[in-house]
């Protein structure tokens, strides 16, 4: 008798709790966007004969309900440090922590992915370059490069990546970055460079190029903190980042064109920093061509850059030297377009771009 009343109790207890929980998933708020995956939830499917007799309305329904499950993020949190600390993971989804750092495993060197990018390169020079246009490339290490190695994870050959680019890009003059770089001068929680550690690395790819920057820089720092992108990704505690920029007297004239939304923007877009994703502070986030203008330039100097996300935040940092900069982002837009909002002559080009996009170059077009 005792068990029997025990078993009950058991059984009321467990269909309280699986009652509550429905309950919380139907009429809890909802929220419409999940800020640590930078991604919006999962819509309630819609309800029909077709969706039910084919499954796909369950199928909906089980991600909606992951979507906005209570306590979401407290559960994941709690499922990604039993991994890790429990069982012993080296990795949650590809992303780990270490020395209070989170980073993405980026392993093997992928040389078929890394020949398609200088392939892309080469056509750009092909299609729009000449003997009149310097050619520069520089590749950023990702901060896989200096975690990896002291912490036991896999990591790709960075040098042989490094000597295979000097070595194959015949189109164009190589200059080496990756000395001037350290695991300090990347965020804890985020893919990118801090910006107020490569002053270093804009000098000397400026000198490299002919021209002469501004080092009178004032630091600011933006009044919230800066959760990355791997942090959503790893669901681990972590403190967030502090986000500084720089200016200096030349950014104060410049004039920047979005070339993909037809507007002006700013060099420091102060409401995509207040937004989802922070970082896109540095000249609006993820466009294809950005136009900058410096009148206070003291000749008629003018830079292409071809880059990914990193290069957002170094090209301010170039401004004094250019009278124009215009940067190019070839993921999301196909080079043969070009022609229509580039003129290429007598400028510089630099292809700047990071081993992360290096190794994965189908985003490129």
């Amino acid at each position: 008798m005792k068990d029997k009343k025990k078993n009950i109790v058991i059984c009321f207890t467990f269909a309280i709790l699986l009652a509550a929980g429905f309950l919380s998933c139907v009429f809890a708020p909802k929220t419409d966007y999940l800020y640590s995956e930078r991604r919006r939830p999962s819509p309630f499917p819609a309800v029909s004969k077709d969706t039910l007799f084919s499954g796909r309305f369950m199928s909906g329904f089980e991600r909606y309900a992951a979507d906005h499950f209570p306590c979401r993020e407290t559960f994941r949190m709690i499922k990604a440090l039993s991994l890790v600390k429990m069982f012993g993971r080296q990795d949650k989804n590809g992303i780990y922590a270490a020395d209070g750092y989170l980073a993405a495993m980026e392993y093997p060197l992928d040389e078929a992915s890394f020949a398609h990018a200088l392939a892309r390169f080469g056509f750009v020079c092909d299609a729009y370059l000449t003997e009149n246009n310097r050619v520069f490339l520089s590749v950023i290490p990702d901060k896989n490069c200096f975690l990896a190695p002291k912490s036991g994870r896999l990591s790709m050959d960075y040098s042989e990546m490094e000597r295979q680019t000097e070595q194959k890009a015949d189109f164009a003059e190589y200059i080496k970055i990756s000395d001037l770089l350290e695991l300090d001068d990347y965020y804890h929680t985020d893919t990118h460079w801090r910006q107020e550690k490569i002053t270093d690395v804009a000098n000397r790819l400026a000198k490299a190029m002919g021209a002469d920057i501004s080092q009178d820089y004032q630091a600011h720092t933006l009044n919230r903190g800066f959760y990355g992108v791997y942090y959503g990704q790893a669901a681990l505690p972590f403190a967030p980042d502090t986000l500084c920029y720089l200016t200096e007297e030349d950014m104060e004239g410049c004039r920047a064109y979005d070339w993909q939304n037809g507007r002006q923007i700013p060099v420091y877009d102060m409401e995509r920093a207040a937004g989802k994703d922070p970082y896109e502070l540095f000249l609006s986030g993820a466009l294809s061509i950005i136009t900058i203008e410096n009148p206070k330039a003291p000749e008629n100097k003018k830079l292409v850059l071809f880059r990914d996300s990193f290069g957002s935040a170094i090209a301010p940092l170039l401004i004094s030297g250019y009278s124009k900069i215009t940067l190019v982002d070839i993921r999301y837009i196909h080079p043969d377009m070009l022609g229509k909002f580039i003129d290429f002559t007598d400028c510089d080009a630099l292809f700047l771009y990071s081993t992360l996009v290096l190794n994965h170059s189908d985003t490129l077009k």
